[in-house]
Protein backbone atom coordinates (compact mmCIF):
# COMPACT_ATOMS: atom_id res chain seq x y z
CA UNK A 1 0.00 0.00 0.00
CA UNK A 2 0.78 3.52 -1.21
CA UNK A 3 1.99 6.01 2.30
CA UNK A 4 -0.74 7.92 2.57
CA UNK A 5 1.68 11.64 1.07
CA UNK A 6 1.57 10.18 -1.74
CA UNK A 7 -1.93 10.44 -2.96
CA UNK A 8 -3.10 13.13 -4.71
CA UNK A 9 -6.62 11.75 -6.12
CA UNK A 10 -9.47 9.71 -5.84
CA UNK A 11 -11.49 7.55 -8.10
CA UNK A 12 -14.76 6.80 -6.97
CA UNK A 13 -17.34 4.54 -7.64
CA UNK A 14 -21.18 5.16 -7.91
CA UNK A 15 -23.57 2.93 -6.38
CA UNK A 16 -23.41 2.36 -3.01
CA UNK A 17 -20.39 4.68 -2.59
CA UNK A 18 -21.95 8.31 -3.47
CA UNK A 19 -25.50 7.50 -3.22
CA UNK A 20 -27.28 4.27 -3.25
CA UNK A 21 -28.90 3.49 -6.81
CA UNK A 22 -28.76 0.03 -6.04
CA UNK A 23 -32.29 -0.05 -4.67
CA UNK A 24 -33.35 1.53 -7.87
CA UNK A 25 -31.58 -1.21 -9.74
CA UNK A 26 -32.71 -4.07 -7.56
CA UNK A 27 -36.36 -2.87 -8.10
CA UNK A 28 -36.02 -2.51 -11.83
CA UNK A 29 -34.26 -5.91 -12.18
CA UNK A 30 -36.90 -7.06 -10.20
CA UNK A 31 -39.59 -6.41 -12.88
CA UNK A 32 -37.98 -7.83 -15.10
CA UNK A 33 -37.43 -11.09 -13.42
CA UNK A 34 -41.04 -10.86 -12.43
CA UNK A 35 -41.70 -10.27 -16.57
CA UNK A 36 -39.47 -13.93 -17.61
CA UNK A 37 -40.45 -16.00 -14.78
CA UNK A 38 -37.03 -15.80 -13.28
CA UNK A 39 -37.29 -16.19 -9.06
CA UNK A 40 -36.16 -13.01 -6.85
CA UNK A 41 -33.46 -13.83 -4.20
CA UNK A 42 -31.32 -11.59 -1.91
CA UNK A 43 -28.56 -13.82 -3.57
CA UNK A 44 -29.31 -13.05 -6.82
CA UNK A 45 -29.75 -9.38 -5.85
CA UNK A 46 -26.35 -9.28 -4.75
CA UNK A 47 -25.19 -10.78 -7.55
CA UNK A 48 -25.76 -8.24 -9.69
CA UNK A 49 -24.08 -5.61 -7.93
CA UNK A 50 -21.18 -3.37 -10.20
CA UNK A 51 -21.72 -5.88 -12.97
CA UNK A 52 -23.07 -4.43 -16.84
CA UNK A 53 -26.43 -4.25 -17.94
CA UNK A 54 -26.22 -7.46 -20.21
CA UNK A 55 -24.27 -9.55 -17.56
CA UNK A 56 -27.18 -8.84 -14.89
CA UNK A 57 -29.96 -9.87 -17.71
CA UNK A 58 -28.12 -12.76 -18.06
CA UNK A 59 -27.79 -14.07 -14.52
CA UNK A 60 -31.10 -13.33 -13.96
CA UNK A 61 -32.28 -15.34 -17.41
CA UNK A 62 -29.83 -18.46 -15.93
CA UNK A 63 -31.85 -17.87 -12.29
CA UNK A 64 -34.88 -18.62 -14.44
CA UNK A 65 -33.61 -21.64 -16.45
CA UNK A 66 -34.81 -19.03 -19.35
CA UNK A 67 -31.41 -18.25 -21.03
CA UNK A 68 -31.94 -20.22 -24.14
CA UNK A 69 -35.64 -19.15 -24.41
CA UNK A 70 -34.55 -15.10 -25.61
CA UNK A 71 -33.20 -13.63 -28.77
CA UNK A 72 -30.29 -10.99 -28.72
CA UNK A 73 -33.16 -8.60 -30.15
CA UNK A 74 -35.29 -9.65 -27.08
CA UNK A 75 -32.35 -9.61 -24.63
CA UNK A 76 -31.21 -6.04 -25.86
CA UNK A 77 -35.57 -5.02 -25.46
CA UNK A 78 -35.38 -6.37 -21.76
CA UNK A 79 -32.29 -4.76 -20.69
CA UNK A 80 -33.54 -1.81 -22.40
CA UNK A 81 -36.91 -1.88 -20.82
CA UNK A 82 -34.94 -2.10 -17.40
CA UNK A 83 -33.00 0.95 -17.71
CA UNK A 84 -36.56 2.80 -18.43
CA UNK A 85 -37.82 1.78 -15.29
CA UNK A 86 -34.47 2.54 -13.64
CA UNK A 87 -34.17 6.20 -15.30
CA UNK A 88 -38.05 6.95 -14.13
CA UNK A 89 -37.02 6.75 -10.28
CA UNK A 90 -33.74 8.38 -10.75
CA UNK A 91 -35.50 11.11 -11.84
CA UNK A 92 -37.03 11.87 -8.42
CA UNK A 93 -33.41 11.70 -6.97
CA UNK A 94 -32.61 14.85 -4.89
CA UNK A 95 -29.31 15.54 -3.08
CA UNK A 96 -31.08 14.07 0.31
CA UNK A 97 -30.14 10.58 -1.77
CA UNK A 98 -26.73 11.09 -0.62
CA UNK A 99 -24.97 8.52 1.55
CA UNK A 100 -24.01 10.24 4.99
CA UNK A 101 -20.54 11.97 4.85
CA UNK A 102 -19.75 11.82 1.07
CA UNK A 103 -20.89 15.87 0.43
CA UNK A 104 -18.27 17.04 3.33
CA UNK A 105 -15.84 14.32 2.27
CA UNK A 106 -15.77 16.06 -1.62
CA UNK A 107 -15.85 19.26 0.09
CA UNK A 108 -12.75 18.59 2.03
CA UNK A 109 -11.09 16.89 -0.99
CA UNK A 110 -11.82 20.04 -2.73
CA UNK A 111 -10.23 22.31 -0.34
CA UNK A 112 -7.37 19.94 0.19
CA UNK A 113 -6.60 20.31 -3.67
CA UNK A 114 -7.16 16.50 -4.27
CA UNK A 115 -8.01 15.21 -7.77
CA UNK A 116 -11.40 13.49 -8.52
CA UNK A 117 -12.75 11.21 -10.61
CA UNK A 118 -15.40 8.60 -11.38
CA UNK A 119 -15.19 5.09 -12.42
CA UNK A 120 -19.14 3.63 -12.37
CA UNK A 121 -19.79 1.15 -14.80
CA UNK A 122 -23.46 2.71 -15.30
CA UNK A 123 -23.71 5.00 -18.36
CA UNK A 124 -26.68 7.20 -16.44
CA UNK A 125 -23.75 8.38 -13.70
CA UNK A 126 -23.70 11.77 -15.41
CA UNK A 127 -27.52 11.79 -14.81
CA UNK A 128 -27.36 10.54 -11.34
CA UNK A 129 -24.73 13.33 -10.47
CA UNK A 130 -26.95 15.82 -12.22
CA UNK A 131 -29.81 15.04 -9.89
CA UNK A 132 -27.53 14.64 -6.66
CA UNK A 133 -25.90 18.19 -7.71
CA UNK A 134 -22.48 16.75 -7.56
CA UNK A 135 -21.94 17.49 -11.16
CA UNK A 136 -19.27 20.27 -10.56
CA UNK A 137 -17.27 17.66 -8.33
CA UNK A 138 -16.29 15.42 -10.82
CA UNK A 139 -15.07 16.93 -13.91
CA UNK A 140 -13.63 13.87 -14.88
CA UNK A 141 -16.02 10.75 -15.71
CA UNK A 142 -14.91 7.41 -16.97
CA UNK A 143 -17.17 6.86 -20.07
CA UNK A 144 -18.28 2.96 -19.73
CA UNK A 145 -18.85 2.83 -23.91
CA UNK A 146 -14.48 3.65 -23.67
CA UNK A 147 -13.92 0.36 -21.84
CA UNK A 148 -13.42 -3.00 -23.21
CA UNK A 149 -13.48 -5.06 -19.55
CA UNK A 150 -15.86 -4.98 -16.94
CA UNK A 151 -14.73 -4.99 -12.94
CA UNK A 152 -12.90 -6.93 -11.69
CA UNK A 153 -10.80 -5.62 -14.52
CA UNK A 154 -8.88 -2.98 -13.67
CA UNK A 155 -8.94 -1.27 -16.78
CA UNK A 156 -12.24 1.44 -15.36
CA UNK A 157 -9.73 2.46 -12.77
CA UNK A 158 -6.27 2.87 -14.43
CA UNK A 159 -8.52 4.88 -16.93
CA UNK A 160 -10.01 6.90 -13.59
CA UNK A 161 -6.21 7.83 -12.81
CA UNK A 162 -5.65 8.49 -16.27
CA UNK A 163 -8.39 11.37 -16.11
CA UNK A 164 -7.03 13.11 -13.83
CA UNK A 165 -2.93 12.71 -14.64
CA UNK A 166 -1.99 10.62 -12.17
CA UNK A 167 0.23 7.44 -12.20
CA UNK A 168 -2.39 4.14 -10.47
CA UNK A 169 -0.18 4.62 -7.35
CA UNK A 170 -1.11 8.09 -6.29
CA UNK A 171 -4.83 7.14 -6.18
CA UNK A 172 -6.92 6.35 -3.80
CA UNK A 173 -10.12 3.76 -5.33
CA UNK A 174 -13.70 3.72 -3.42
CA UNK A 175 -15.97 0.87 -4.06
CA UNK A 176 -18.52 -0.98 -2.18
CA UNK A 177 -18.46 -4.15 -3.63
CA UNK A 178 -15.90 -7.80 -3.87
CA UNK A 179 -15.28 -7.53 -7.78
CA UNK A 180 -14.37 -3.29 -7.13
CA UNK A 181 -12.31 -3.51 -5.08
CA UNK A 182 -10.80 -6.32 -6.89
CA UNK A 183 -10.47 -4.12 -9.93
CA UNK A 184 -8.86 -1.22 -7.87
CA UNK A 185 -6.11 -3.25 -6.43
CA UNK A 186 -5.17 -5.53 -9.89
CA UNK A 187 -4.98 -1.45 -11.08
CA UNK A 188 -2.35 -1.26 -8.39
CA UNK A 189 -4.29 1.90 -5.92
CA UNK A 190 -4.91 1.86 -2.96
CA UNK A 191 -8.21 0.38 -2.05
CA UNK A 192 -11.24 1.80 0.20
CA UNK A 193 -13.89 -0.67 0.66
CA UNK A 194 -17.31 0.24 1.95
CA UNK A 195 -19.86 -2.37 3.80
CA UNK A 196 -19.27 -5.25 5.27
CA UNK A 197 -15.66 -6.55 6.15
CA UNK A 198 -16.08 -10.24 5.04
CA UNK A 199 -17.43 -9.72 1.41
CA UNK A 200 -14.45 -6.51 1.48
CA UNK A 201 -11.62 -8.54 2.75
CA UNK A 202 -8.89 -7.57 0.20
CA UNK A 203 -9.64 -4.25 0.80
CA UNK A 204 -6.51 -1.85 1.92
CA UNK A 205 -8.67 0.34 4.28
CA UNK A 206 -12.25 -0.60 5.79
CA UNK A 207 -14.99 1.43 6.85
CA UNK A 208 -18.19 -0.14 7.67
CA UNK A 209 -20.43 3.18 5.79
CA UNK A 210 -19.57 6.10 4.09
CA UNK A 211 -20.05 8.43 7.38
CA UNK A 212 -16.50 7.30 8.66
CA UNK A 213 -14.77 8.53 5.44
CA UNK A 214 -12.22 11.10 6.54
CA UNK A 215 -9.26 12.13 5.40
CA UNK A 216 -7.79 12.26 8.91
CA UNK A 217 -9.05 8.60 9.02
CA UNK A 218 -7.59 7.32 5.80
CA UNK A 219 -4.64 8.80 6.89
CA UNK A 220 -4.90 6.49 10.20
CA UNK A 221 -5.02 3.62 8.46
CA UNK A 222 -2.51 4.38 5.65
CA UNK A 223 0.51 4.80 8.62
Amino acid sequence: MASFSDIKGFVFDLDGVITDTSVFHSQAWHQVADKVGAPWSKELEDGLKGISRMDSLEMILKAGNVQDKYTNDEKVDLATEKNTNYLKLVDQMTPANLLPGIKSFLDELKSEGYLISLASASKNAPKVLEKLQLTDYFPKIVDPKSLTNGKPDPEIYLKGAELIDLKPEQCIGVEDAAAGVESINAANETSIGIGDAQVLKDADILFSDTSEMTLANIKKQMN
